[in-house]
């Protein structure tokens, strides 16, 4: 009789390890097919760079997938835009965010809500040259003397560019002088100009 209690459990847990693998099999291929999903809709989300623009103009040309935009238009914000994106997507610059800001009158340009509609301007885009520092430029009121007497709302950077046409050699003039903290500059002072 114990030998048929033995038996009747080893049937029990043979039967026991069957469903159990049979569970794991089906949980393991509902792991396997989440993760594919995954996986897929990762390759095929469309990137910012090459996601269209939706553009609604009233004078569009098609050709083919390419749209040539005609200004002014208006865009639809989706998710993950701000103002610079968008200026760059229709003017190669994001410096241009600050038209469209003030065509739509937004108080805030911050908070973009997916949806809205902006109006595109028609302007130029905006591109942000440095000037060369070796340029010489004209100044007015230039200071040609070693020193000089400040007046109500002088600083020392615009004393800077008044005698050397370069506001970074304020360091100078505020070492020559010893000031110890150069924002307070008093109408009246006398200062130190080194050439």
């Amino acid at each position: 009789m114990a030998q048929g209690k033995t038996v009747k459990f080893e049937n029990d847990t043979q039967k026991t390890s069957w469903s159990e693998s049979y569970t794991s099999l089906i949980l393991g291929m509902i792991v396997v097919g989440i993760i594919g999903f995954i996986i897929f809709s990762f390759i095929n989300r469309e990137s910012p760079e090459t996601s269209s623009v939706k553009v609604e103009t009233s004078d569009e040309k098609v050709s083919g997938e390419e749209k040539s935009v005609t200004l002014p238009g208006t865009y639809t914000v989706v998710a993950g835009d701000h103002l610079w994106s968008i200026s760059e997507k229709f003017y190669k610059s994001g410096y241009n965010w600050v038209d469209i800001a003030k065509e739509n009158k937004l108080e805030n340009p911050n908070i973009l809500h997916v949806g809205n509609k902006l109006k595109i301007p028609d302007v130029e885009p905006k591109k942000i040259t440095i000037a060369e520092p070796t340029k010489v430029v004209s100044v007015a009121n230039a200071i040609k003397g070693n020193s000089y007497t400040v007046v109500k709302g002088d600083y020392l950077w615009d004393i800077a560019v008044r005698a050397y046409s370069d506001g970074y050699k304020w360091v100078e003039i505020a070492k020559v002088n010893n000031l110890k903290n150069p924002d307070l500059i008093f109408a009246g002072n006398k200062l130190k100009i080194p050439r």
